[in-house]
């Protein structure tokens, strides 16, 4: 009883403290070849102009597809996809670079960019949430891509996306919160499992011996 008091005050302390909920953040690629924000990433891809950055001045903006992970190569069938949707579309509806760059064939490639940072947190009761009771978790962050035509070393053409702003808010409910936990221990020790009550088996006392249950109807 004593235990159980003392559970409850400690839970009870700890409702407040919203602090102590575990917290995540990801980012694709590294320190050195990512970017930190949303508008760092913006600000780079400004620099590029069109028919007169190449490759080389590319990598002072942390754009460099042997060592950022964020970029990869796209194939000539890849950005035929991309700009040819349908058969309405010809090559004299695509803009000047794109259409350079498909007659270029092989001596063009495209530079498809993609970086996502999110940081994970959870708010709320660390009580209810310790317990699995009530959880709720906020996401915010920064999603940019880019598109890159570079045709002998030199880039024809870009395109540039993305969402500036991520905020998502998850949350869950269990009203049993740690006694569906408990009662998922108790019949792993009794040999049932979940898998085993759908599909009518239920665990028997010696290890190995299967028991086959019969449903019974009941009419009312």
């Amino acid at each position: 009883m004593k235990g159980l008091v003392f559970l409850l005050a400690s839970l009870g302390a700890l409702g407040g403290c919203s602090s102590l909920l575990p917290k995540s953040q990801e980012t694709a690629g590294d320190a050195t070849n990512a970017w930190q924000s949303y508008q760092e990433a913006e600000e780079a891809l400004n620099r590029i102009v069109p028919g007169k950055t190449t490759v080389a001045e590319l990598r002072g903006l942390r754009l460099d597809l042997r060592t950022n992970p964020n970029i990869t190569r796209m194939q000539r069938y890849e950005i035929m996809q991309m700009f040819m949707v349908n058969k309405t579309v010809t090559t004299n509806d695509l803009d000047d670079g794109v259409r350079e760059c498909l007659a270029a064939e092989t001596r063009c490639t495209g530079w498809r960019i993609d970086q996502t940072a999110t940081q994970k947190k959870r708010n709320g009761n660390a009580a209810l949430d310790l317990m699995r009771m009530r959880r709720e978790t906020h996401t915010s962050g920064w999603h940019f891509t880019a598109l890159l035509l570079i045709k002998d070393g030199v880039v024809l053409y870009k395109l540039t996306g993305g969402q500036p702003r991520i905020h998502e808010i998850a949350q869950s409910e269990d009203a049993l919160g740690p006694l569906g936990a408990i009662g998922s221990k108790l019949n792993g020790i009794n040999g049932i499992s979940v898998t085993d009550v759908r599909n009518g088996i239920s665990g028997g006392g010696n290890a190995g011996h299967v028991e086959a249950t019969t449903a019974v109807g009941i009419r009312r």
